[in-house]
């Protein structure tokens, strides 16, 4: 099963949205903030995980849309 996840990642242009399955899909924006509001949109559709990346690479956040792995209570 492929993956459905979401990352925001650095471009050279600005920032991208990128599904883990599908990179081709890259999606780009001019800012952080309008490519993350695309992708949480993206990720709660799909009931996936989202990925946040930093200028660096390093994932910086991440956020769970349906798929958490753990059921944990409270």
């Amino acid at each position: 099963m492929k993956s459905m996840d979401v990352h925001v990642v650095p471009a050279q242009e600005g920032w991208a949205v990128e599904e883990a399955s599908n990179p081709a899909s890259r999606k780009l924006f001019a800012t952080q903030e309008d490519a993350i509001e695309v992708a949480t949109e993206m990720a709660r559709q799909r009931r996936s995980e989202l990925f946040i990346h930093g200028r660096d690479g390093q994932i910086r956040s991440r956020s769970s849309f349906g798929h958490d792995p753990r059921q944990i209570r409270g």
